[in-house]
């Protein structure tokens, strides 16, 4: 894969690593990180350039090296090197030996976390890719993250307005884009003094034409979608409103469930699994003797079992399962551990599928440097 990389004779040079970060967060938006999380822009500057963008699970040493013998400005991870505050910086830390070597040659740190975790075409739907289960949902659904934004227009400012609300990242209903509803009607208002109405004339009741626009807005493209209809809109004073929805957010959210296309066999599953991760496998005892229905949960996904129980699910793969945590199986589901570094591995190629796909003729290349810090004998 790298080699195709290479081989490439015209790569875009000198790329703002702006315009990077822009579809990164496009693809994952930053408000629906958690909230102990750190995703974003941690070492560097937006306006700084870059060649290249190396993309790795974790951010150590050796791969802030790579990206200078490499003369890339921009690395890009899943976890993020800092998770807290840093009081010092001396050195004695992996963490602030680090963030030192990125600061002193100019190289940018981006981590895309819990919020690439919470979409559903994020790191789980990944995983469920490389266990060939192409039909899934997200197992854990946000809940309140949902507004309906209704605004009034005149009828022949309609489109302009809807559109300027999809570019903010409105009107998404599930997988669908671009969806409003129109209600036609009769507006009537009165400009006072003082105002400096596109129609009509100060002291006169103005009646106009205009029509209901309703779209369904995430939280985080709120402010957004605001600012943009105001800008889109033709009147001096937008009439809007900001309802509050109790419907949940089928995209995004934790975790994700899914049918294999045939059942297999619970030992014939479990081959599958260790073949696809790469990896040795802790378990509880099947619940039956075929695996149809999945549950997974990449990274620590303990906090999932009650919604992987409720799905129905047969197992559930995640990592960073404590002895008596399995226990909670409780003959309801089988629990399957495979690590932390072997369940997000393949968030390495999502990141870099995304952004290769955007920008075809940029280096978006893949670390060679293993960050997995646990060996096995």
């Amino acid at each position: 894969m790298l080699e195709g990389f290479f081989m490439r004779k015209s790569y875009l040079r000198g790329m703002k690593i702006r315009e990077i970060i822009q579809e990164l967060e496009r693809i994952a938006p930053p408000m629906l990180q958690e909230s102990y999380d750190n995703s974003g822009l941690i070492v560097g500057h937006s306006d700084w350039e870059t060649d290249g963008v190396l993309v790795a699970l974790d951010c150590l040493e050796d791969v802030v090296d790579e990206a200078i013998q490499k003369g890339i400005h921009l690395v890009v991870t899943h976890h993020p090197i800092v998770f807290s505050g840093l009081k010092r910086f001396n050195g004695k830390s992996y963490i602030e030996r680090v963030v030192m070597k990125a600061i002193k040659h100019d190289v940018a740190l981006y981590a895309i976390h819990t919020n690439l975790d919470n979409v559903a075409w994020g790191v789980n739907a990944k995983i469920m890719e490389v266990l060939d289960i192409y039909s899934h949902q997200v197992l854990s659904p946000m809940k309140n993250a949902l507004k309906k934004f209704q605004v009034y227009v005149p009828s022949n400012s309609a489109l302009t307005l809807a559109n300027a609300v999809y570019a903010a990242g409105g009107g998404k209903v599930s997988l669908y884009e671009e969806c409003s509803f129109t209600t036609a009607g009769t507006g009537t208002f009165k400009p006072t003094v003082g105002t400096n109405p596109v129609v009509g004339n100060v002291g006169t009741r103005e009646t106009v034409q205009e029509v209901k626009m309703e779209f369904l807005v995430p939280n985080f493209a709120q402010r957004a979608v605001e600012r943009s209809a105001r800008n889109a809109h033709p009147y001096e004073e937008m009439a809007y409103e900001w309802l509050s929805l109790e419907n949940t957010a089928t995209v995004y959210g934790a975790g994700a469930v899914g049918s294999l296309d045939e059942p297999m066999e619970f030992e014939a599953f479990l081959a599958h699994c260790k073949s696809a991760f790469g990896t040795t496998l802790k378990y509880t005892a099947p619940v039956g003797s075929h695996v149809k229905k999945v549950a997974v949960c990449g990274g620590s996904g303990s906090f999932l079992l009650g919604a992987a129980k409720a799905s129905g699910a047969d197992v559930f793969i995640t990592a960073d399962y404590k002895y008596h945590q399995f226990f909670d199986a409780e003959n309801d589901i089988s629990i399957l551990d495979v690590g932390h570094f072997e369940s997000e591995q393949f968030t390495i190629d999502l990141i870099a599928e995304g952004l290769s796909k955007k920008f075809p003729k940029f280096a978006v290349l893949k670390t060679e440097v293993n960050t997995n810090p646990i060996q096995y004998y």
